[in-house]
């Protein structure tokens, strides 16, 4: 008898220690323990995060996204371009979970509740099409910003001829920007010292239009974000399409730290500083007020480890101080 009480008391107390280390579950995956205490397990993350906006950043998140899931298989990450001014819009409204901005925010989206936190960095590059007239010209002179000026807001460089200082070449430029609002035009459009609506041309909605654009017009130029004017395998400008470089010292010659024919050497001016800024950019998620929840959960993650793909998908990585002062942000 006395045997059989001490097997029941031990079962006892195995199941009540049992019991203690239980915890309810949570869409953030929370540590919440039950009313028995003990100690509390990490519960697996459950739910949707929804993310649209620039088409700059659409690649990457794309990426963060599918490198979460597999991390946490109960949530689904859904991502969406249509341009920055959309992403805010859609932020601020309650539609998504993160806009994905390209460009500064503006106070008065700040106003609203735009919660801004930085995740990577990429760059604007000017585009013409393959078969330009004074390619050979372009690639070795390189373009002033002075000129790109006067093609873009002043209208007052009209021929390729001009633009290499060859006034016998007289084929017109066809001038093509974009037609919503979005980072690649607000942030070129800095670089030029206006706004958005002050850029000339034939207008096309979104990168990839802006690029076809470029692609099948011999006198063309247009800008675009440089994830979209290289080609992701071989690092090349993508069919048709040549990237302009910047004559930033405006010495008339294409210094060796100036080429941007490639992405690799595109990614190393902007890291060496060569690469003007702007066009060269900070890409921003932003939230509507301070992320809680799965959607801090998973900015926490982009900020820290998946920031090892950044690189491998085109991106340039923001020094380690600032991915820090952003994790601030969230925490």
């Amino acid at each position: 008898m006395r045997a059989k009480l001490i097997a029941i008391l031990i079962i006892a107390v195995l199941t009540g220690a049992a019991l203690s280390g239980c915890t309810e579950k949570t869409e953030s995956g929370a540590q919440t323990p039950t009313p028995g205490g003990g100690t509390p397990a990490v519960q697996e993350l459950e739910g949707t995060i929804t993310l649209s906006g620039a088409w700059a950043l659409y690649p990457m998140a794309v990426r963060w996204g599918e490198e979460f899931q597999k991390l946490h298989p109960k949530v689904k990450v859904e991502v969406s371009a249509g341009g920055a001014g959309k992403g805010m819009a859609d932020a601020l409204g309650g539609l998504v979970d993160i806009g994905m901005v390209s460009r500064d925010v503006d106070p008065s989206e700040t106003a609203k509740g735009a919660y801004p936190i930085a995740v990577t960095k990429d760059a604007v590059v000017p585009t013409i099409n393959a078969n330009n007239p004074v390619l050979s010209d372009i690639q070795s002179k390189g373009v002033k910003k002075k000129t790109f000026i006067d093609i873009y807001i002043n209208g007052t460089v009209k021929t390729w001829g001009e633009v290499v200082g060859k006034p016998d070449v007289k084929d017109e430029i066809h001038v093509y920007t974009r037609s919503d609002a979005a980072g690649a035009p607000e942030i070129w459009a800095k670089y030029l010292g206006k706004k958005q609506e002050n850029l000339k041309g034939v207008a096309v909605y979104g990168d990839p239009g802006l690029l076809k654009s470029v692609q099948d017009d011999r006198l063309a130029i247009g800008f675009n974000n440089y994830n979209y004017a290289f080609d992701m395998k071989t690092g090349l400008p993508v069919q048709n399409v040549k990237v302009v470089p910047f004559d930033v010292n405006e010495n008339g010659v294409i210094d060796p730290d100036e080429d941007i024919s490639t992405k690799d050497k595109t990614v190393a001016a902007i890291k060496k500083g060569v690469f003007p800024h702007p066009p060269a950019r900070v890409e921003l998620f932003v939230t509507k007020g301070k992320p809680t929840g799965l959607k801090a959960e998973f900015i926490k993650w982009v900020l820290t480890d998946g920031q090892k793909f950044v690189d491998e998908v085109g991106y340039i990585e923001l020094p380690r101080e600032r991915l820090d002062d952003e994790l601030k942000k969230v925490s």
